[in-house]
């Protein structure tokens, strides 16, 4: 592996992978287009594939998640970027210009995940519909769309992990990242004659971790005790994955004032209080169904 990186290269040197001049953008007929974006309108059209499988599949009307989902994914890309500025405020409060630019990434999934499920149960309330039927499918294409987008902080270079030496490292020119992201720890392995940080592939990790919990909630859809089940699942377990994932991450929101990572915080919550409600739920139902058995 060469010591001086090229500005679009990138990086897996114990995998022997070198990639040369990834772009984070291309152009078609003059305009400027973001392969972040794009990676993401991507995820967007996966997300409506398995979403609408899944209705089918299940006696539900697949056309109600095309009307529900365009509501879910612009109120969830408001929220996400909401969110992303509130825990980033040091920085936007001396570049309000940037607030709106969303080609450089700034999208967090929380705020997302929080506006989504906000817009999901206005929506069932006008429709009419169940909030859980409709929220236990919606909650894969989410997931669908998590998976997709870390690809395209891959192409930003960002949402990467501190110091790396293990087969998965990547490496990544100084040039091409914030430097905000470039953590103390990180600059003091950065070697004399080089121009690169090597990195944990955060991104990986959470894009990997993402495809086993939807294959497992896809998997076990059918064998869930109750409706709104598969909500818990995805709060869940994607909970306790992004709580330990984040620890790595050298680009934390943190609550303001504190070391606290936020979405740490949130994602132990969140598993947390959706393992107790699945249990809590579970026994009542077992509980429910002993008593129609004696009575019947």
């Amino acid at each position: 592996m060469p010591d001086w990186m090229g500005y679009g290269d990138i990086a897996f040197p114990f995998l022997g992978i070198y990639l040369e001049n990834v772009p984070k953008t291309f152009t078609v007929f003059g305009i400027t287009i973001a392969l972040y974006g794009l990676i993401i309108g991507i995820g967007m059209i996966l997300a409506f594939v398995l979403v609408t499988h899944v209705a089918k599949k299940n006696g539900l009307d697949p056309d109600d998640f095309y009307d529900m989902g365009i509501w879910l994914i612009i109120f969830g890309i408001i929220g996400a970027r909401i969110y992303y500025v509130i825990f980033s405020w040091d920085y936007y409060k001396n570049n309000l210009g940037e607030i709106i630019n969303l080609r450089q990434g700034g999208l967090a999934i929380y705020g997302g995940v929080i506006a989504g499920f906000t817009a999901l149960i206005v929506w069932c309330r006008v429709k009419k519909k169940s909030i859980c039927k409709m929220g236990d499918v919606a909650f894969m294409g989410v997931l669908v769309g998590q998976i997709m987008g870390r690809w395209g902080n891959f192409t930003n270079r960002e949402v990467f992990g501190g110091y790396c030496d293990n087969i998965f490292a990547m490496r990544l020119p100084i040039s091409a990242v914030r430097s905000r992201d470039i953590s103390e720890e990180l600059a003091s392995h950065i070697v004399d004659g080089t121009n690169y940080i090597q990195v944990h592939p955060t991104f990986l990790y959470e894009s990997f971790y993402n495809l086993v919990l939807l294959s497992l909630i896809y998997i076990f859809f059918k064998k869930k005790a109750f409706d709104g089940e598969a909500i818990l699942w995805y709060l869940g377990g994607y909970g306790i994955g992004r709580f330990i994932i984040e620890g790595i991450r050298t680009d934390r929101l943190l609550i303001p004032g504190t070391g606290l990572a936020v979405s740490q915080l949130l994602g132990i919550s969140l598993f947390a209080v959706s393992l107790a409600i699945d249990i809590i739920v579970r026994v009542k139902k077992a509980g429910s169904d002993k008593a129609k058995q004696a009575n019947g």
